[in-house]
């Protein structure tokens, strides 16, 4: 018997945009017992059709045709109160971004609690609340449920909204992106999780990604979205090793392949050695008590040499970011030694620093935050040339030739941030990087964020920008595979330590450190092998 059956749904998007329609003549279903993961690009459509389904779909959304049936029962024809009723007991969610899905102000013990209590599901609701976050696998149950949801990591907070989705043991969960950003060993975690889950309870899943290893870890059956509609679907095993259609080719041919190079050890000149680099920060303590000390990075020693790309990765909270500001100078360390060109940069002062400035530039993971939503692009590009004494009319033909290199058209430069997509607001932020003329760019989880052919089109720019420049690059991901497709050398980071570095092949071929193995380990979709597609 079907659980949940899609019946060529149709959901009308406001009049004047690219296209009429959110999703058109979609068709797909969900037995028990199964995970049915739906692919796509951002939007494509995957997430307004979990909307759909549970009936959160806004007023300028409406479903013009269509049928959705559960447990054999119309839910488009269903009333408010009656989808009420269902969501949360029989039908269950869990959004992408658990931060904004949960009540800031609320412990979560008690946001569980009320969603049972909305339900009638009365009883000791105390104790079943802590039933369910140890059924996810939280660590200390109790003082989790006592927690607000900013005290928890985003790996707990998504178990958080998990157990909250499992209150009352729905049939049919539909989890949209629940790992999309999160570390690699959490998002193992959380798969396993929701593997374990379905197969005790005999849920059927709705499970909404872009991310194509994640599909080969649980998938029973895909459906792959573009611009709305399904253009294949079928038994996970065929789609991901014969995929049919040529745009579920494209994405299958866009994954990191995980797979490194050797590479013969470079003898380039050294352009950047970092020793002994310590950061700590104080949390906040009681009234009388000390603050305790959060070592940030320590014991971190690398070195950078002409044309290389060291790759730092680990887990979120490992460093990485807070190493890369130090070179920076974002942050200021207490110690060690950060040599450029054979000048230590830790003691300069800010107007000492200023020409390395111009020499070090940055790629920020959040091109949206990065970039001021009130200037126009082409004054984004050229203000750090005009800052360091270039004149305006020079620096924005500058900023049109950058936009060139980065495959934007010459009108980008009139436009604002909030006109462009991520992945074009990405290609902007490198262009503004490289207007200074760099000898060291540092890129701060440029592709975390992307879609995988996004992603793949910004890996092969910032390649193509290294080989044409000659760019010394410093690159921060906790994706091994796109480390292990970008860098040269491999630098592993744990709790503010290096704890293994190495040629990339090495390190991923031969790890030494038991953490490397663990994040190697947690690879979603690590067996599976993305097939080589023929060029048409």
């Amino acid at each position: 018997m079907t659980l949940l059956s899609v019946e060529n749904l149709t959901v009308a998007l406001p009049p004047g945009g690219d296209r009429p329609h959110a999703v058109e003549g979609i068709t797909l279903a969900v037995n028990p017992g199964e995970i049915l993961c739906v692919v796509g690009e951002s939007g494509s459509g995957k997430s307004i059709t979990a909307n759909a389904t549970m009936g959160l779909l806004p007023k300028g959304l409406p479903v013009t045709s269509g049928r959705i049936m559960f447990e054999g029962q119309n839910l488009l024809a269903l009333s408010p109160e009656a989808m009420r009723r269902l969501r949360g007991q029989r039908l269950a969610m869990i959004f992408q971004e658990p931060m904004t899905a949960l009540n800031p102000v609320m412990r979560v013990g008690e946001q569980i609690a009320e969603a049972m209590r909305v339900h009638g599901v009365g009883g000791n609701a105390a104790a079943r609340v802590i039933e369910l976050l140890a059924a996810v696998n939280l660590p200390d149950p109790a003082a989790t449920a006592r927690s607000y949801p900013f005290r928890l990591s985003g790996g707990q907070r998504q178990r958080v909204m998990i157990a909250m989705a499992l209150a009352l043991e729905p049939t049919l969960l539909i989890a949209d992106e629940p790992t999309t950003a999160l570390d690699v060993t959490t998002q193992m975690q959380i798969l396993r999780l929701i593997r374990e889950i379905q197969g005790r309870r005999g849920t059927g899943v709705m499970f909404i990604t872009h991310d194509f290893g994640v599909v080969a870890e649980i998938a029973d059956r895909v459906a792959v979205m573009q611009k709305g509609r399904i253009v294949e679907q079928g038994p996970a095993a065929e789609v991901l090793n014969n995929p049919q259609h040529p745009y579920t080719q494209g994405l299958i041919a866009a994954v990191p392949h995980g797979g490194a190079m050797m590479t013969p050890p470079s003898t380039a000149p050294l352009v950047l050695q970092a020793k002994g680099i310590e950061k700590t920060y104080r949390r906040p303590g009681g009234w009388f008590g000390p603050k305790p000390v959060v070592r940030a990075v320590h014991d971190a020693d690398f070195v950078l040499r002409k044309g290389e790309t060291l790759g730092l990765v680990g887990e979120s909270g490992s460093g990485k970011s807070t190493l890369a500001r130090c070179v920076v100078k974002l942050v200021q360390p207490e110690k060690g030694e950060i040599v450029f060109e054979g000048a230590d940069l830790r003691p300069l002062s800010r107007g000492a620093w200023k020409p390395y400035r111009k020499r070090i530039q940055m790629v920020f993971q959040d091109p949206f935050a990065s970039l001021n939503p009130r200037r126009k692009v082409g004054d984004i590009i050229a203000e750090g040339p005009i800052t360091h004494g270039t004149p305006r009319a020079e620096a924005l033909a500058r900023a049109r030739e950058l936009l060139s290199l980065v495959q934007l058209d010459a009108g980008a430069m009139e436009r604002f941030p909030h006109e462009f997509s991520g992945g074009q607001r990405q290609r902007i932020g490198i262009a503004r990087a490289l207007a200074m003329e760099p000898e060291l760019l540092i890129a701060d989880e440029p592709v975390s964020a992307l879609d995988v052919s996004v992603q793949a089109q910004v890996l092969a720019l910032l390649a193509d920008i290294r080989a044409r420049l000659g760019l010394t690059m410093l690159f921060i991901t906790h994706d091994l595979r796109v480390a292990a497709q970008v860098c040269d050398r491999i630098a592993v980071m744990r709790r503010g330590a290096i704890v293994e570095q190495g040629p990339t092949a090495e390190v991923f071929g031969n790890p030494q450190h038991e953490y490397t193995r663990q994040l190697l380990d947690s690879i979603p979709g690590r067996g599976w092998t993305p097939p080589v597609l023929a060029a048409e």
